[in-house]
């Protein structure tokens, strides 16, 4: 594998820093981790579109997209949800099914054991990516003691004041953690550096129940990898299975379809972004604005440049009240790009990638359309924020629930919380 910077899982500064870790774990069981959508819209009850709110477990958004679409006999582009949800969860997310003509009643309950529909109804548009306000989650964290609750509550109180580093979570980075190297190769048409970055040997750091496949993969035993392979891990099968008929790396590279060729690149941009956002933080400057940045706005997602001098004196009451913040870069060839040193340290986090905005133009070029820039914002609010200490049949817990806006990652919250490279200051009794 290439030596390429990480996804920077880890964030090198806590904007809690005074706030004793509670440690612990979470995600020990799907139903400590529950997470509810915020609608955007509520359905109009006319369209052509089946609109569904489906509670899952255990199962990743594209995983339920695809039973949808079995179960409704549609291809899988008609399915249509406004975000990616966790695996290792219980989570409330809404899917739209295109079926003209048809209404909810016209098929069959669906039956799968680790779905349920919980209502139906008609739209008249593809329920798309970016269609929600945001995500309720309520987490309860095990292994501590719920006396420390208190430091829980006293972290997300200085989160609701400054903000919530918006890192994106290493879900996005699968648990090999190298999903950016799989973006970076489509990138650069390296098809055999994404195969192997899909299916090659991991860290010895890093636990896999896929080893024995990987290595017999490494061994060009593709055959046998496949076989040893789990059936859960649809996309290496897919791709070795091309390999097993002797297809081209290119060719076996194909077999992954739209939405999974995105997801990968979306993890590439997450890792730039990612590299941006420590930066920031290490430098102190995640609340401020500075000359060239471009200033992100909540309410709208609008983005507006920041000039050299003077300074706005209302910039700073829009920043303490988090109508606006700093932004970080998605890459795209078409992305609105910062100026000055802002736009330099940009450029510097895609250089360490190994790559510059020639490669993303080259790549647009051919397959416009593929990898789309935008700006993100470094920071977001945190609101309705609950905090418990408790204890049930499977032991103690502090639960956590907040509210996030679409597109955050509630393990960052949770990473404030927990501080997970510390845990509770020596000196600290919970």
């Amino acid at each position: 594998m290439d030596p390429l910077p990480g996804p920077h899982v880890d964030p090198p500064a806590y904007l809690t820093d005074t706030i004793p870790g509670i440690g612990g774990a979470i995600k020990e069981r799907p139903e400590d981790f529950l997470v509810d959508e915020i609608p955007l819209y509520q359905p109009s009850g006319t369209g052509e579109h089946v609109y569904l709110l489906v509670q899952k477990r255990g199962m990743t958004t594209l995983q339920a997209a695809r039973v949808l679409a079995r179960h409704f006999g549609v291809h899988h582009s008609a399915v249509g949800h406004a975000g990616l949800k966790d695996r290792r969860a219980v989570t409330r997310q809404v899917f739209s099914v295109h079926v003209p003509g048809k209404r909810p009643e016209d098929f069959p309950m669906l039956q799968h054991e680790h779905m349920a529909v919980l209502w139906a109804d008609l739209h008249t548009n593809k329920l798309r990516t970016g269609h929600l306000a945001g995500n309720r989650f309520s987490i309860k964290v095990r292994r501590v003691e719920p006396a420390a609750a208190r430091h829980a509550l006293d972290a997300l109180r200085i989160l609701e004041r400054i903000g919530v580093p918006n890192r994106i979570g290493e879900q996005r980075f699968g648990y090999l953690l190298r999903n950016h190297l799989v973006g970076r190769a489509i990138l650069l048409d390296d098809a055999d550096a994404a195969l192997d970055a899909i299916l090659g040997p991991g860290p010895p750091h890093l636990p896999d129940v896929q080893a024995e496949a990987r290595r017999l993969y490494a061994q060009r035993d593709f055959v046998a990898a496949l076989h040893a392979f789990s059936h859960h891990s649809r996309t290496e099968r897919r791709v070795l299975g091309e390999l097993a008929r002797g297809r081209s790396p290119h060719r076996a590279l194909r077999a992954i379809d739209r939405q999974e060729e995105e997801f990968f690149l979306s993890a590439l941009q997450s890792a730039v972004f990612n590299d941006v956002l420590d930066q920031r933080l290490r430098a102190g400057t995640l609340a401020r604005l500075l000359p060239g940045d471009l200033a992100f706005k909540h309410d709208n997602r609008a983005v507006f440049a920041i000039p050299p001098d003077p300074p706005d004196p209302d910039l700073d009451g829009r920043l303490a009240r988090l109508e606006i913040s700093p932004s970080g870069p998605m890459w795209g060839a078409d992305m609105i790009r910062a100026r000055g040193e802002i736009d330099r340290a940009e450029l510097d986090a895609l250089a360490r990638l190994g790559l510059s905005p020639d490669h993303l133009a080259a790549f647009d070029a051919q397959r416009r359309g593929r990898i789309s820039g935008a700006r993100r914002p470094l920071r977001v609010p945190i609101s309705n924020i609950e905090v418990e200490g408790g204890a049930d049949a499977e032991g103690a817990y502090v639960r956590c629930a907040f509210d996030l806006p679409r597109g955050a990652f509630a393990t960052t919250v949770l990473r404030e919380i927990m501080k997970p490279d510390r845990g509770l200051h020596d000196d600290e009794e919970p």
